[in-house]
Protein backbone atom coordinates (compact mmCIF):
# COMPACT_ATOMS: atom_id res chain seq x y z
CA UNK A 1 0.00 0.00 0.00
CA UNK A 2 1.54 3.26 -1.29
CA UNK A 3 1.31 6.84 -0.13
CA UNK A 4 3.70 9.60 -0.90
CA UNK A 5 1.64 12.28 1.36
CA UNK A 6 -1.06 14.60 0.38
CA UNK A 7 -2.34 15.04 -3.69
CA UNK A 8 -0.10 16.47 -5.49
CA UNK A 9 -0.16 19.88 -6.76
CA UNK A 10 2.03 19.09 -9.21
CA UNK A 11 4.35 15.92 -10.53
CA UNK A 12 7.26 18.02 -9.57
CA UNK A 13 6.87 18.68 -5.76
CA UNK A 14 9.39 16.84 -3.93
CA UNK A 15 8.38 13.30 -2.03
CA UNK A 16 10.16 14.22 1.21
CA UNK A 17 8.29 17.24 1.01
CA UNK A 18 5.16 15.60 0.72
CA UNK A 19 5.58 13.32 3.59
CA UNK A 20 6.05 15.75 6.18
CA UNK A 21 3.54 18.38 4.90
CA UNK A 22 0.55 16.15 4.38
CA UNK A 23 -2.41 17.88 4.01
CA UNK A 24 -6.10 16.97 3.22
CA UNK A 25 -8.30 17.71 0.62
CA UNK A 26 -12.00 18.96 1.69
CA UNK A 27 -14.72 17.43 0.61
CA UNK A 28 -18.52 16.45 1.35
CA UNK A 29 -18.40 13.91 3.56
CA UNK A 30 -21.59 11.93 3.30
CA UNK A 31 -21.73 8.38 2.28
CA UNK A 32 -22.17 8.09 -1.49
CA UNK A 33 -23.51 5.40 -3.45
CA UNK A 34 -22.40 5.14 -7.12
CA UNK A 35 -23.15 2.36 -9.52
CA UNK A 36 -20.47 1.86 -11.50
CA UNK A 37 -22.21 2.13 -14.96
CA UNK A 38 -23.62 5.15 -13.99
CA UNK A 39 -24.64 7.42 -17.51
CA UNK A 40 -25.19 10.72 -16.02
CA UNK A 41 -21.90 11.75 -14.20
CA UNK A 42 -19.70 12.64 -16.37
CA UNK A 43 -17.22 14.83 -14.68
CA UNK A 44 -15.34 15.29 -11.36
CA UNK A 45 -15.00 18.67 -9.60
CA UNK A 46 -12.10 18.23 -7.51
CA UNK A 47 -12.18 20.49 -4.66
CA UNK A 48 -9.64 23.25 -3.82
CA UNK A 49 -6.45 21.92 -1.57
CA UNK A 50 -6.84 23.06 1.89
CA UNK A 51 -4.58 22.61 5.18
CA UNK A 52 -7.45 20.60 7.55
CA UNK A 53 -5.86 18.76 9.80
CA UNK A 54 -8.77 17.75 12.14
CA UNK A 55 -9.67 14.60 13.12
CA UNK A 56 -12.71 12.67 14.47
CA UNK A 57 -11.11 11.56 17.58
CA UNK A 58 -8.45 12.72 20.18
CA UNK A 59 -5.23 11.44 19.26
CA UNK A 60 -2.50 10.71 21.95
CA UNK A 61 1.10 11.55 20.52
CA UNK A 62 3.12 10.80 23.65
CA UNK A 63 3.65 7.27 23.37
CA UNK A 64 1.99 3.83 22.39
CA UNK A 65 -1.41 3.95 24.62
CA UNK A 66 -4.06 4.93 22.51
CA UNK A 67 -1.54 5.70 19.50
CA UNK A 68 0.22 3.00 17.29
CA UNK A 69 1.95 5.85 15.19
CA UNK A 70 0.72 9.12 13.83
CA UNK A 71 1.68 7.91 10.28
CA UNK A 72 0.65 4.12 9.80
CA UNK A 73 1.85 3.58 6.25
CA UNK A 74 1.33 -0.65 6.34
CA UNK A 75 -0.37 -3.04 8.24
CA UNK A 76 -0.12 -6.74 8.25
CA UNK A 77 -1.47 -9.59 10.38
CA UNK A 78 1.02 -12.96 10.29
CA UNK A 79 -0.70 -16.25 10.08
CA UNK A 80 -0.60 -16.13 14.49
CA UNK A 81 -2.88 -13.28 14.62
CA UNK A 82 -0.13 -10.74 15.54
CA UNK A 83 -0.49 -7.51 13.61
CA UNK A 84 2.44 -5.84 12.72
CA UNK A 85 2.37 -1.74 11.95
CA UNK A 86 5.06 -0.38 9.50
CA UNK A 87 4.78 3.65 10.42
CA UNK A 88 6.72 6.46 8.67
CA UNK A 89 9.38 7.09 11.07
CA UNK A 90 8.76 5.14 14.22
CA UNK A 91 9.65 1.92 12.76
CA UNK A 92 8.11 -1.21 13.56
CA UNK A 93 5.08 -1.94 15.94
CA UNK A 94 3.34 -4.79 17.09
CA UNK A 95 0.45 -6.14 18.82
CA UNK A 96 -0.37 -9.31 20.23
CA UNK A 97 -4.37 -9.06 20.92
CA UNK A 98 -3.06 -7.75 24.16
CA UNK A 99 -0.66 -4.95 24.18
CA UNK A 100 1.01 -2.71 21.65
CA UNK A 101 5.18 -3.10 21.13
CA UNK A 102 7.45 -1.03 19.49
CA UNK A 103 10.12 -3.57 17.75
CA UNK A 104 14.04 -2.77 18.57
CA UNK A 105 15.80 -3.52 15.03
CA UNK A 106 19.56 -2.32 14.30
CA UNK A 107 19.58 -0.26 11.71
CA UNK A 108 21.53 2.57 9.69
CA UNK A 109 18.90 6.00 10.04
CA UNK A 110 17.32 6.83 13.29
CA UNK A 111 13.97 7.54 11.57
CA UNK A 112 13.19 4.64 9.63
CA UNK A 113 10.00 3.98 7.31
CA UNK A 114 8.24 0.86 7.33
CA UNK A 115 6.29 0.72 3.81
CA UNK A 116 5.51 -3.02 2.88
CA UNK A 117 5.14 -6.26 5.00
CA UNK A 118 4.75 -9.84 3.77
CA UNK A 119 5.02 -13.31 5.57
CA UNK A 120 6.95 -16.47 4.02
CA UNK A 121 5.63 -20.17 4.18
CA UNK A 122 8.34 -20.64 6.57
CA UNK A 123 6.46 -17.82 9.27
CA UNK A 124 9.12 -15.04 8.93
CA UNK A 125 8.10 -11.62 8.84
CA UNK A 126 9.76 -9.62 5.99
CA UNK A 127 9.85 -5.69 6.26
CA UNK A 128 10.58 -3.46 2.96
CA UNK A 129 11.83 -0.28 4.52
CA UNK A 130 13.60 2.76 4.19
CA UNK A 131 17.06 1.63 5.65
CA UNK A 132 16.99 -2.15 4.32
CA UNK A 133 15.19 -5.44 3.54
CA UNK A 134 14.69 -6.99 7.20
CA UNK A 135 13.58 -10.48 8.54
CA UNK A 136 11.85 -11.16 11.56
CA UNK A 137 12.25 -15.32 12.59
CA UNK A 138 10.29 -15.00 15.69
CA UNK A 139 13.28 -14.51 17.67
CA UNK A 140 15.45 -11.90 16.23
CA UNK A 141 15.59 -9.32 13.51
CA UNK A 142 17.93 -9.59 10.49
CA UNK A 143 18.48 -6.71 8.30
CA UNK A 144 19.82 -7.48 4.59
CA UNK A 145 21.90 -4.26 2.77
CA UNK A 146 23.93 -3.25 -0.08
CA UNK A 147 26.59 -5.10 1.49
CA UNK A 148 24.88 -8.72 0.99
CA UNK A 149 23.76 -7.66 -3.11
CA UNK A 150 20.66 -5.80 -2.46
CA UNK A 151 20.50 -3.08 -5.09
CA UNK A 152 20.11 -0.39 -2.83
CA UNK A 153 18.82 -0.16 0.92
CA UNK A 154 16.11 2.49 -0.06
CA UNK A 155 12.63 -0.20 -0.67
CA UNK A 156 9.23 0.39 -1.91
CA UNK A 157 8.03 -2.35 -3.18
CA UNK A 158 8.52 -5.87 -1.48
CA UNK A 159 6.64 -9.50 -2.54
CA UNK A 160 6.61 -13.53 -2.30
CA UNK A 161 6.18 -15.21 -5.55
CA UNK A 162 4.61 -18.54 -5.98
CA UNK A 163 7.97 -20.22 -5.67
CA UNK A 164 9.04 -18.44 -2.48
CA UNK A 165 11.27 -15.79 -3.89
CA UNK A 166 11.38 -12.52 -2.92
CA UNK A 167 10.95 -9.73 -5.13
CA UNK A 168 12.43 -6.26 -3.59
CA UNK A 169 11.86 -2.95 -4.99
CA UNK A 170 14.24 -0.72 -4.64
CA UNK A 171 15.58 3.14 -5.74
CA UNK A 172 18.54 1.25 -7.27
CA UNK A 173 16.56 -1.39 -9.19
CA UNK A 174 15.27 -4.64 -8.77
CA UNK A 175 16.66 -7.72 -6.59
CA UNK A 176 15.14 -11.18 -6.22
CA UNK A 177 16.39 -13.33 -3.26
CA UNK A 178 15.99 -16.88 -3.40
CA UNK A 179 16.63 -17.24 0.47
CA UNK A 180 20.18 -17.39 -0.24
CA UNK A 181 22.04 -14.44 -2.45
CA UNK A 182 20.21 -11.52 -4.23
CA UNK A 183 20.60 -11.03 -7.91
CA UNK A 184 19.58 -8.07 -9.98
CA UNK A 185 16.47 -8.07 -12.44
CA UNK A 186 16.40 -5.99 -15.36
CA UNK A 187 13.42 -4.52 -17.27
CA UNK A 188 13.67 -3.40 -20.68
CA UNK A 189 15.05 -0.22 -21.74
CA UNK A 190 11.97 1.35 -22.99
CA UNK A 191 10.33 4.65 -21.54
CA UNK A 192 7.53 6.47 -22.22
CA UNK A 193 7.16 9.79 -23.68
CA UNK A 194 7.90 12.77 -21.05
CA UNK A 195 8.59 10.69 -18.16
CA UNK A 196 8.12 11.92 -14.81
CA UNK A 197 9.74 9.62 -12.27
CA UNK A 198 9.03 11.32 -8.39
CA UNK A 199 12.46 8.86 -6.85
CA UNK A 200 14.26 7.48 -9.71
CA UNK A 201 13.70 6.29 -12.79
CA UNK A 202 14.87 2.85 -11.50
CA UNK A 203 12.15 2.08 -8.98
CA UNK A 204 9.28 -0.24 -8.60
CA UNK A 205 6.86 0.32 -6.30
CA UNK A 206 4.67 -2.30 -6.27
CA UNK A 207 4.71 -6.27 -7.26
CA UNK A 208 1.68 -8.16 -8.60
CA UNK A 209 1.70 -12.60 -9.39
CA UNK A 210 -1.26 -12.96 -11.02
CA UNK A 211 -3.07 -16.38 -11.50
CA UNK A 212 -1.71 -16.79 -14.32
CA UNK A 213 1.96 -16.63 -13.03
CA UNK A 214 2.37 -13.34 -15.04
CA UNK A 215 4.88 -10.90 -12.93
CA UNK A 216 3.34 -7.25 -12.72
CA UNK A 217 5.94 -4.06 -12.42
CA UNK A 218 4.35 -1.00 -11.34
CA UNK A 219 7.28 1.29 -12.11
CA UNK A 220 7.97 5.08 -11.13
CA UNK A 221 6.51 7.09 -13.74
CA UNK A 222 7.25 4.62 -16.73
CA UNK A 223 3.79 2.70 -16.51
CA UNK A 224 3.73 -0.89 -16.03
CA UNK A 225 5.71 -3.91 -17.07
CA UNK A 226 3.91 -7.17 -17.30
CA UNK A 227 6.74 -10.69 -17.55
CA UNK A 228 6.20 -13.91 -17.98
CA UNK A 229 8.79 -16.72 -19.35
CA UNK A 230 10.88 -14.32 -20.78
CA UNK A 231 8.78 -11.85 -22.30
CA UNK A 232 7.61 -8.13 -21.50
CA UNK A 233 4.06 -6.18 -21.82
CA UNK A 234 4.54 -2.56 -21.52
CA UNK A 235 1.43 -0.84 -20.45
CA UNK A 236 1.11 2.71 -20.47
CA UNK A 237 -1.46 5.38 -21.04
CA UNK A 238 -0.67 4.67 -25.09
CA UNK A 239 -2.48 1.38 -24.86
CA UNK A 240 -4.98 1.87 -22.53
CA UNK A 241 -3.24 2.89 -19.45
CA UNK A 242 -5.01 5.62 -17.72
CA UNK A 243 -1.40 7.13 -15.98
CA UNK A 244 1.91 6.67 -16.74
CA UNK A 245 2.41 7.51 -13.04
CA UNK A 246 1.06 4.10 -11.29
CA UNK A 247 0.55 3.64 -7.93
CA UNK A 248 -0.77 0.15 -6.42
CA UNK A 249 -1.99 -2.81 -8.43
CA UNK A 250 -4.58 -5.80 -7.12
CA UNK A 251 -6.19 -8.91 -8.80
CA UNK A 252 -9.83 -9.97 -7.77
CA UNK A 253 -11.47 -13.27 -7.43
CA UNK A 254 -12.54 -12.86 -10.77
CA UNK A 255 -9.45 -12.15 -12.44
CA UNK A 256 -9.84 -8.20 -12.98
CA UNK A 257 -6.93 -6.39 -12.01
CA UNK A 258 -7.32 -3.16 -10.51
CA UNK A 259 -4.77 -0.28 -10.81
CA UNK A 260 -4.66 3.05 -9.32
CA UNK A 261 -3.20 5.56 -10.02
CA UNK A 262 -1.44 8.90 -8.59
CA UNK A 263 -2.91 11.32 -11.58
CA UNK A 264 -5.18 9.27 -13.50
CA UNK A 265 -7.83 7.41 -10.75
CA UNK A 266 -8.79 3.97 -10.62
CA UNK A 267 -9.57 1.62 -13.36
CA UNK A 268 -9.56 -2.09 -13.71
CA UNK A 269 -8.09 -4.44 -16.31
CA UNK A 270 -10.05 -7.59 -17.42
CA UNK A 271 -7.28 -8.62 -19.94
CA UNK A 272 -8.67 -6.34 -23.05
CA UNK A 273 -10.45 -3.21 -22.15
CA UNK A 274 -9.70 -0.75 -19.14
CA UNK A 275 -12.48 0.79 -17.23
CA UNK A 276 -11.78 3.98 -15.90
CA UNK A 277 -14.39 4.52 -12.94
CA UNK A 278 -12.51 8.41 -12.01
CA UNK A 279 -12.56 9.42 -15.69
CA UNK A 280 -16.56 8.40 -15.93
CA UNK A 281 -16.84 10.47 -12.62
CA UNK A 282 -17.89 7.13 -10.45
CA UNK A 283 -14.70 8.30 -7.99
CA UNK A 284 -13.70 11.43 -6.61
CA UNK A 285 -10.02 12.08 -6.22
CA UNK A 286 -6.74 11.20 -9.03
CA UNK A 287 -4.81 9.51 -6.61
CA UNK A 288 -5.66 6.41 -5.75
CA UNK A 289 -4.53 3.15 -3.78
CA UNK A 290 -4.08 0.79 -0.98
CA UNK A 291 -6.43 -1.73 -2.62
CA UNK A 292 -7.72 -4.88 -0.57
CA UNK A 293 -10.22 -7.62 -1.20
CA UNK A 294 -11.81 -8.45 1.64
CA UNK A 295 -13.50 -12.03 2.55
CA UNK A 296 -16.72 -11.09 0.88
CA UNK A 297 -15.03 -10.08 -2.56
CA UNK A 298 -15.27 -6.55 -1.37
CA UNK A 299 -12.77 -3.98 -3.54
CA UNK A 300 -11.59 -1.54 -0.65
CA UNK A 301 -9.45 1.57 -1.68
CA UNK A 302 -8.31 5.23 -0.35
CA UNK A 303 -8.84 7.96 -2.67
CA UNK A 304 -6.39 10.54 -1.76
CA UNK A 305 -7.91 13.71 0.34
CA UNK A 306 -11.53 11.76 -0.13
CA UNK A 307 -11.71 9.01 2.34
CA UNK A 308 -11.83 5.37 1.20
CA UNK A 309 -14.23 3.49 -1.38
CA UNK A 310 -16.03 0.03 -1.34
CA UNK A 311 -17.23 -1.56 -4.74
CA UNK A 312 -19.88 -4.60 -3.89
CA UNK A 313 -19.18 -5.85 -7.52
CA UNK A 314 -22.20 -3.38 -8.35
CA UNK A 315 -22.05 0.08 -6.80
CA UNK A 316 -19.13 2.18 -5.32
CA UNK A 317 -19.71 3.20 -1.80
CA UNK A 318 -17.61 6.15 -0.26
CA UNK A 319 -16.65 6.57 3.45
CA UNK A 320 -15.25 9.77 5.12
CA UNK A 321 -14.44 11.50 8.50
CA UNK A 322 -18.84 11.94 8.38
CA UNK A 323 -19.03 8.01 8.62
CA UNK A 324 -16.52 8.04 11.69
CA UNK A 325 -13.21 7.45 9.65
CA UNK A 326 -10.03 9.36 11.64
CA UNK A 327 -9.17 11.53 8.35
CA UNK A 328 -10.11 11.49 4.99
CA UNK A 329 -6.49 10.37 4.06
CA UNK A 330 -6.04 6.36 4.26
CA UNK A 331 -2.51 5.43 3.95
CA UNK A 332 -3.33 1.51 4.39
CA UNK A 333 -6.46 -0.70 4.44
CA UNK A 334 -6.38 -4.89 6.27
CA UNK A 335 -8.73 -7.48 7.13
CA UNK A 336 -8.13 -9.35 9.79
CA UNK A 337 -8.96 -12.62 11.02
CA UNK A 338 -12.29 -11.37 12.13
CA UNK A 339 -13.44 -9.50 9.25
CA UNK A 340 -13.01 -6.58 10.81
CA UNK A 341 -11.67 -3.87 8.28
CA UNK A 342 -8.62 -1.82 9.67
CA UNK A 343 -7.43 1.99 7.81
CA UNK A 344 -3.91 3.05 8.46
CA UNK A 345 -4.01 7.14 8.51
CA UNK A 346 -1.73 10.08 8.98
CA UNK A 347 -4.04 10.18 11.97
CA UNK A 348 -3.74 6.79 13.96
CA UNK A 349 -5.66 4.14 12.91
CA UNK A 350 -10.23 3.11 12.32
CA UNK A 351 -11.74 -0.15 12.39
CA UNK A 352 -15.02 -0.94 10.02
CA UNK A 353 -16.78 -3.68 12.01
CA UNK A 354 -19.14 -3.99 9.28
CA UNK A 355 -21.94 -1.36 10.74
CA UNK A 356 -19.62 1.14 11.88
CA UNK A 357 -16.24 2.93 12.23
CA UNK A 358 -14.65 3.85 15.60
CA UNK A 359 -10.96 4.43 16.44
CA UNK A 360 -8.63 1.49 17.16
CA UNK A 361 -8.18 2.28 20.66
CA UNK A 362 -11.57 2.43 20.94
CA UNK A 363 -12.31 -1.04 19.80
CA UNK A 364 -8.93 -2.90 21.13
CA UNK A 365 -8.24 -3.47 24.30
CA UNK A 366 -4.54 -2.17 24.08
CA UNK A 367 -5.08 0.97 26.41
CA UNK A 368 -6.88 -1.36 29.21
Amino acid sequence: MINLGSKRINNTRNLILLLLTLQISSCNGQVKEKPANDPEIKTINNPPLLLNTSTTFPQIHTNLNGMVSQFVRAMFQDTKGNFWFGTNGDGIIRYDGHALEKMTIEQKQNSVSVREIVEDKMGNIWFATSSGLVKYDGKKFTTYSTEVGLQNEDIWGLTIDKKGIIWVGTIGGISHFDGKKFSPFSLPNRKVENQHYMLSDKLIFKFLEDKNGTMWFITDGNGIFKYKKGEFTHLTNKNGLTDNNAADILEDKQGNIWIGTFNGGVSNFNGKTFNNFTKDGIIEGIETYNFHEDKKGNIWFSAEGFGVYRYDGTKFTQFTTENGLTTNVVQSILEDNKEQVWFGTWQGISIYDGQKFMNAKDKEPWTN
